[in-house]
């Protein structure tokens, strides 16, 4: 059994910087990608960033040049530092894990989310 253990949510101002992290345990086989999406009130949930375990990432266009996403392969877990924050940004952030198990089928896994609210 896998699970993610995410940190790191809170209220912050606009234009200020929160940083999530996100731990994986269990049996992990090979990770394909980790990463962050996250879900407003009333919308479905979106992509936020993801990176690959040979380091390769991607982002939503609103948040790029804004929030960074890293991993410690070593120990499986991934980070999300967000500058500049918005309220648009205001969500529940969620850790995603996407894995082959043991007999190499894919696998995904989410966290519990963390809530993230950008008000004055």
């Amino acid at each position: 059994q896998v699970q993610l253990v995410e940190s790191g949510g809170g209220l912050v101002q606009p234009g200020g910087s929160l940083r999530l992290s996100c731990a994986a345990s269990g049996s992990i086989f090979s990770i394909i990608d980790m990463g962050w999406y996250r879900q407003a009130p009333g919308k479905q949930r979106e992509l936020v960033g993801t990176v690959t375990g040979g380091g390769s990432t991607s982002y939503a266009d609103s948040v790029k040049g804004r929030f960074t996403v890293s991993r410690d392969n070593a120990k499986n877990t991934v980070s999300l530092q967000m500058n500049n924050l918005k309220p648009e940004d205001t969500a529940v952030y969620y850790c995603k894990l996407d894995t082959y198990g043991s007999r190499w089928q894919r696998l995904i896994y989410w966290g519990q989310g963390t809530q993230v609210t950008v008000s004055s």
